[in-house]
């Protein structure tokens, strides 16, 4: 697996200074955290799943979602537990190398046993699993993490020929963890439960549509998720537990659902100037009729918020995530001056426009140096605009 391996080495030369690492399933957890980039989701009744994740793989997607939860009517769970199984059996053949790293999302931990006893060795096509509304008021947060203890163990998937177990991402959405009032208590009972099975948990995800729903709110395409402020607040609480330095979660942010072009309020958000610089005119056009430029403003935001990746539902999704991942030249220079001094104190950014504080700023050029490994670095003067140019082709 590789961000961007299906562009040209040409073009890659020509618009990455450092090109992404190569990574597998058995790669160290703590970079596949920050290289899932894009994470598909699509729901497990859908018809021909084996060739849909074949396919979005080859677009570049390193990582999807099969959901038997929301994406689910009640009474077609059986049914997409059939579809789901049947998928992996025939995706159990593949070369582990081509596929995305594949999640299942399971309504109860009983489910979760349940599939993954079904699925037997199939289970091999699998990654981990993602859990919806984790929370450990009621004990279901334990509950799910003590069934994929169990499943890892009569899987054999804690030695050889599996040292990698089957991990998971928590889902931040329960109302426990929305509600003012219950919020800290639990968010903080949710770290230390997450922080106890460290080696099962490769981050933690925002459910921003369940987050939304407990105030009947749905933000527009015209608005990001930070315009909602009562969700930004929960987001803000979340980063602030789980995001701190001594705990080294990777957040991933929530989903972006706006797909289909519909009818403005506001005007675009999409600035003219960086295309207009890489004449790419048109394909800011297209950004601005596939409902894109308020997923790239959005982006930009979870950035700065301490977030990275984003839960997607649509394939028109993935490269602009990605693109927008990608690490300029500019961050890559002060991360590297940074962490390069042991000693401290304050220089001159090496692009003459800013000033790095080595102590304060330590944190944020490691996390910078992880993510170039995982999504590479830009040639100087290359933006996210000719990476997406690229990627959209």
């Amino acid at each position: 697996m590789q961000h961007f391996k299906a562009l040209t080495e040409p073009i890659k030369n020509r618009l990455l200074h450092l090109h992404p690492e190569r990574l597998s399933r058995a790669s160290d957890p703590a970079i596949l955290a920050v290289a899932l980039g894009a994470t598909l989701y699509t729901p497990a009744t859908r018809s021909s799943l084996p060739q849909a994740i074949r396919k979005q793989a080859a677009a570049g997607c390193l990582s999807m979602v099969v959901c038997l939860e929301d994406a689910v009517p009640d009474k077609d769970v059986p049914a997409a537990e059939e579809n789901l199984i049947s998928a992996l059996a025939e995706l159990a053949g593949d070369d582990p190398g081509e596929l995305p790293l594949i999640f299942i999302r399971c309504r109860t931990p009983e489910q979760l046993l349940d599939i993954g006893r079904r699925a037997g060795a199939t289970l091999d096509a699998v990654y981990g699993f993602v859990l919806p509304k984790f929370e450990n008021e009621t004990g279901r947060g334990r509950a799910f993490l003590a069934a994929l203890r169990l499943l890892n163990a009569e899987a054999n998937r804690t030695g050889t020929p599996h040292p990698q177990p089957l991990m998971v991402m928590p889902i931040i959405e329960d109302p426990s963890t929305t509600h003012v009032e219950s919020r800290i208590r639990v968010l903080t009972d949710n770290l230390a439960l997450v922080e106890e099975f460290r080696d099962l948990v490769l981050s933690i995800r925002l459910g921003a549509t369940d987050m939304s729903s407990a105030f009947g709110l749905r933000r527009s395409r015209d608005l990001t998720i930070y315009n909602v402020k009562v969700v930004a607040n929960i987001i803000g609480d979340v980063v602030n537990i789980f995001g701190r330095t001594a705990s080294g979660w990777v957040i991933s942010g929530p989903v972006w659902e706006h797909y289909v072009n519909t009818e403005r309020v506001l005007r675009p958000q999409l600035r003219a100037t960086p295309f207009e610089a890489a004449n790419e005119s048109d394909l800011r056009q297209r950004i601005l009729l596939d409902n894109l430029d308020g997923l790239i403003r959005e982006i930009e935001l979870d950035l700065a918020n301490g977030l990275l990746g984003k839960t997607v539902i649509h394939p028109s999704h993935v490269p602009v995530v990605h693109a927008m991942c990608v690490v300029s030249h500019e961050e890559y220079l002060d991360a590297l001056d940074i962490v390069g001094d042991a000693d401290g104190g304050v220089k001159a950014s090496a692009y003459g426009n800013k000033m790095n504080e080595v102590k304060p700023h330590r944190a944020w050029a490691e996390r910078t140096l992880l993510r170039a490994r995982a999504f590479g670095v830009a040639h100087p003067g290359i933006s996210f605009v000719e990476l997406l140019e690229a990627s959209m082709r």
